[in-house]
C-alpha cells in the first residue's frame, strides 16, 4: 500500500442532533485489511522497518486489536515473519474475535501473556527472533513501549493534511474533530497537525478505556516528542482533550445507548460502527456535545475503522431482526 491510497472521503451525515452539522471521514474505507486508522499506522511502521533494515516484526495487542490484524495481514503480504504479544483482558479472560481469527489466518505467531508481564514477554520474543537470525522490529520501541512515538504520529499528521485540503476545496471549516482514543497515536497526530497549521479546532479524543490521567499523559508524550523534533516548544496539557467520562468501566464495555446509536447510524447513513471503538466514541461525542450545549458547529467524526468488530457484535446491534431469522422471508407469503 502506498501513500497514494491514503486519501479517504469526507461527507456529511444524515445523522443530526438538531443543533449541529455532522460530517464523517471514512478511514474505514482505506483499501487494505478492512481499513481503519491502523492501516495508516501499520504502513508507517513497515516503512520505518524497511529503513532500519529489519526483517521481522513484533507487535502488541489483545484479541480485539485492529492494529494486530492489519500488521499480521501486511506482514503476510510482504512475506515478513510476524509475532503478536497478546495479553489477556484485565479479568484474565481471552476471547476469540474476527480480528484474532484473521491474525492466525495470516500466519502470525501469537504469544500469550498477562498484562503484568508484557515487558518480559516482549524481551523474550525479541531475543528469540535474534537467536533465529532475524533483525526484529518492535512497533512500540523498547520493551516498555517507549522510543518509537514519532512514527505513528506522522501517519495522522498526514491525515490532518487531508482534512485541511477538504476545507480548502469546499469552504467548510470544522469546529470540532472527534475520534476514538485508545493508544493515543491518532489523537497526537491530529493535535500535531493542528499545531503545524496554527488551527484552533477542538480535537476531542473519546477514551475507549483509559483514564484521563493515563491517556492524556500518553498523548502528551507522543505530541511533545514529535513537535520538539520539529522545533516547537512542549505543548500544554490543556490542549489535550482526552475524555474518559464515557468508558463505561473499561475496554470492550458498552451499553444499550451505544447499540442504539450504532443502529441509528447504520440505518440513516449505512455506516457500520462497532461497540468497542467507533460506536462508543460516536455515542460519547453526542453526550459531550449535549452536556456542553455545543450548537451551530460543523463537527467531523473520524471513522477509525473496525468492521470485523462490527460483525463480532452483529446480533447485538441488529437485535431481533437477526435473531428471529425474519430477514429474507417473502412478506407476501
Amino acid at each position: 500500500m502506498t501513500q497514494d491510497h491514503y486519501q479517504t472521503p469526507i461527507h456529511r451525515l444524515n445523522y443530526t442532533d438538531g443543533r449541529n452539522t455532522y460530517y464523517i471521514k471514512r478511514d474505514d474505507l482505506l483499501p487494505f485489511s478492512f481499513g481503519g486508522n491502523k492501516v495508516r499506522i501499520a504502513q508507517a511502521y513497515f516503512d520505518d522497518l524497511e529503513k532500519k533494515g529489519c526483517d521481522c516484526i513484533v507487535a502488541y495487542g489483545n484479541s480485539r486489536s485492529n492494529l494486530c490484524r492489519v500488521i499480521a495481514n501486511m506482514s503476510a503480504a510482504k512475506g515478513i515473519p510476524c509475532y503478536i504479544v497478546s495479553p489477556a483482558d484485565d479479568s484474565g479472560e481471552r476471547i476469540d474475535t474476527n480480528n484474532s481469527c484473521m491474525v492466525r489466518a495470516m500466519g502470525a505467531t501469537i504469544i500469550p501473556c498477562l498484562k503484568t508481564n508484557v515487558a518480559a514477554t516482549v524481551e523474550r520474543t525479541l531475543a528469540n527472533c535474534k537467536r533465529e537470525g532475524y533483525r526484529p522490529y518492535y512497533t512500540n520501541g523498547d520493551i516498555y513501549g517507549k522510543g518509537n512515538e514519532k512514527t505513528p504520529v506522522q501517519a495522522y499528521v498526514d491525515a490532518y493534511e487531508e482534512i485541511k485540503s477538504y476545507e480548502r476545496e469546499t469552504g467548510i471549516t470544522f469546529d470540532y474533530i472527534f475520534h476514538a482514543s485508545g493508544t493515543g497515536m491518532t489523537q497526537a497526530g491530529l493535535i500535531c497537525g493542528s499545531v503545524l497549521h496554527e488551527d484552533s479546532k477542538h480535537i476531542i479524543g473519546i477514551s475507549i478505556a483509559r483514564s484521563a490521567d493515563v491517556g492524556a499523559s500518553v498523548v502528551e508524550d507522543y505530541t511533545n516528542i514529535y513537535l520538539i523534533e520539529k522545533g516547537f516548544e512542549n505543548r500544554n496539557t490543556a490542549q489535550i482533550n482526552f475524555i474518559d467520562k464515557y468508558t463505561l468501566g473499561g475496554y470492550g464495555k458498552y451499553n444499550h445507548k451505544i447499540i442504539d446509536v450504532i443502529h441509528t447510524v447504520l440505518i440513516e447513513d449505512g455506516v457500520a460502527l462497532d461497540p468497542v471503538y467507533t460506536g462508543k466514541a460516536f455515542w460519547g461525542m453526542g453526550e459531550y456535545c449535549n452536556e456542553r450545549m455545543v450548537s451551530g458547529c460543523n463537527i467531523l467524526f473520524i471513522h477509525t475503522g473496525s468492521v470485523p468488530l462490527f460483525f463480532d457484535n452483529l446480533h447485538t446491534v441488529c437485535g431481533n431482526n437477526v435473531s428471529t431469522g425474519t430477514a429474507g422471508k417473502d412478506p407476501f407469503i
